[in-house]
């Protein structure tokens, strides 16, 4: 008995399969076509993944904003661009007075005034004319929706602070605070529209943020629409990358 292994037959009937180098013309440019179309496909694929990455960061990381206006004036100027941590809100972390935030206003705040356009003497609405002439600060939200614009501004005061205001310093718990960081627009008096002060203590609600610019002459912020649900809070801002000269963290 031979201990040789048989050679296999081909399942073509015994014809022999001939080498790779003697594959006809059409054979060998249909492959090499098919080389030149994976690079394209890994290409589209990198974008794609680096696009859904980029979303996700966005989304659930860092995003970045545009500042729209002076009310943080001397830290932020008009147009410049800062990064905003959005992981902290949602993984709960709640924000701390001195944070400067990003946050959804309510319906009724105005950015291009105070919160008393549109508001009559007298109304008894939070920040009506009547409220401020009596130097009583907005103690809760202008109605119950936040609008789809963002802003920036300090937070103040926390759920169960008193705040009232003093030639444009928050006194938080009855103690002035010492605040380097503001404008000197409330420096001397305030106007009827920008109050610089308002003696009047007011509670903060559980489960809300008192918000103020640091400009506080020019700021349309909590004393005239109340304070922020925290839900509406989107993330504190940490960094900024523009201008150039300005890059650094906040």
């Amino acid at each position: 008995m031979s201990d040789d292994v048989p050679a296999p037959r081909s399942e073509t009937g015994g014809a022999s399969v001939p080498p790779t180098g003697s594959e006809g013309p059409s054979a060998r440019q249909g492959r090499r076509k098919r080389k030149q179309l994976n690079p394209i496909v890994e290409l589209v694929g990198l974008v794609a993944i680096a696009l859904l990455l980029a979303l996700g960061i966005q989304a659930l990381l860092v995003k970045p904003y545009r500042i729209p206006s002076e009310s943080m004036e001397p830290l932020l100027v008009t147009g410049q661009r800062v990064l905003v941590n959005r992981l902290s809100h949602h993984l709960g972390s709640d924000p701390s007075v001195g944070d400067v935030v990003v946050f959804h206003p309510p319906k009724g705040a105005n950015a291009e005034a105070s919160g008393l356009q549109g508001q009559e003497e007298g109304s008894g609405e939070c920040g009506d004319q009547d409220n401020i002439a009596q130097g009583r600060p907005c103690s809760q939200s202008i109605g119950g929706e936040w609008k789809s614009e963002n802003y920036i501004k300090r937070v103040v005061a926390g759920p169960g602070d008193r705040v009232s205001v003093r030639d444009g310093h928050v006194v938080l718990n009855g103690k002035q605070q010492t605040e380097k960081f503001i404008s000197d627009t409330c420096d001397g008096a305030g106007t009827t529209d920008t109050p610089c002060s308002l003696p009047r203590t007011i509670t903060v609600p559980a489960g809300h943020y008192y918000m103020m610019g640091d400009n506080r002459g020019e700021s349309n912020d909590s004393r005239f629409w109340g304070p922020v649900p925290r839900d509406w809070v989107i993330g504190g801002a940490f960094a900024t990358y523009w201008p150039p000269k300005r890059i650094g963290g906040i």
